[in-house]
């Protein structure tokens, strides 16, 4: 075999041609498709940079915009929150059958988000569950539409993200802690150290590459958010839970705006590219 300087790369270039194929080439269709106005067929009009700067005053895309920033909340803030907790406690405790607990825990990960969404939808159903079960508790005034009230949909939908994203993220913190040697834990407490400052002073810093990746993978799942709102609030009520990915597919399928679509699939590209470079960046200074 002839070994050059190259070489390398042409074990790369398989992977990097399909890699071209199924994701760079769509990306920049979709770029080029952003250029125009276009109903998805038929001729097309060339306006430039015209369908982004419509955006910058669209108060649908805008809101859109909003709402996903609403949900990174209950998608990576709140489960890393819980996350570091019960992965501490666990850590600690030693629980037995922890094998066990940690299928449960990411089980949500597996199930198709179609299938959670269904079940979710029916859960916060005027007749579902939630509803009956704070009856069964004497709190009536507490029971609505969920799903139908402009002021709790969209929390309801982050909660829905909350309950799938937490077990992600614990096993992953958990993973982490079990990389500590229990050595520091031991010195920590000959020093009088308790819980809580074994927490902070050994823990916390051993796992922010963890935390790192759980805020990346989680931030993603967030802002690319559609199977949930699509099955259980269909963007609604009003435009009270559309987020950038449904703006994408209801411009292009329903509005038949494929233009204006293409230019919000380019913009939350390029904006999941951004914060996600910016919470890398950070992770890798503090590390």
């Amino acid at each position: 075999m002839v070994r050059g300087r190259f070489t390398p790369y042409l074990y790369l270039l398989p992977a990097f041609l399909v890699y071209a194929a199924f994701l760079l080439y769509p990306l920049m269709r979709a770029a080029q498709f952003s250029l125009y106005d276009w109903p998805g067929f038929g001729p097309s009009t060339f306006v430039g940079l015209g369908n982004y700067v419509d955006l910058l005053s669209d108060r649908r895309f805008l809101a859109a915009i909003s709402h996903a920033l609403i949900l990174i909340i209950f998608y990576s803030i709140l489960p890393l929150v819980v996350g570091l907790v019960l992965a501490a406690i666990l850590r600690r405790g030693k629980v037995r059958g922890l094998a066990f607990f940690r299928v449960v825990i990411f089980m949500p990960q597996v199930i198709a988000l179609v299938v959670v969404a269904v079940a979710w939808y029916q859960i916060y159903a005027p007749n579902g569950f939630l509803n009956r079960a704070l009856s069964a508790i004497g709190l009536d005034e507490l029971t609505r539409g969920w799903l139908g009230d402009p002021n709790f949909a969209l929390p309801a939908v982050g909660m829905v993200g909350f309950w799938l994203q937490t077990g992600l993220v614990m096993l992953l913190l958990l993973a982490g802690m079990g990389r500590i040697p229990n050595d520091l834990y031991e010195a920590a407490r000959l020093d009088g150290a308790g819980p809580v400052s074994e927490f902070f002073a050994i823990t916390l810093p051993s796992v922010k590459a963890e935390i790192t990746t759980a805020l990346v993978l989680t931030i993603i799942a967030a802002l690319k958010t559609f199977d949930l709102v699509y099955v259980t609030t269909g963007g609604g009520p009003g435009t009270a839970t559309t987020v950038p990915s449904y703006e994408v597919y209801n411009r292009a399928f329903n509005l038949k705006e494929v233009g204006s679509a293409s230019a919000v699939a380019v913009v939350l590209t390029v904006l999941v590219f951004l914060i996600n470079v910016v919470v890398s960046r950070i992770g890798e200074e503090k590390r």
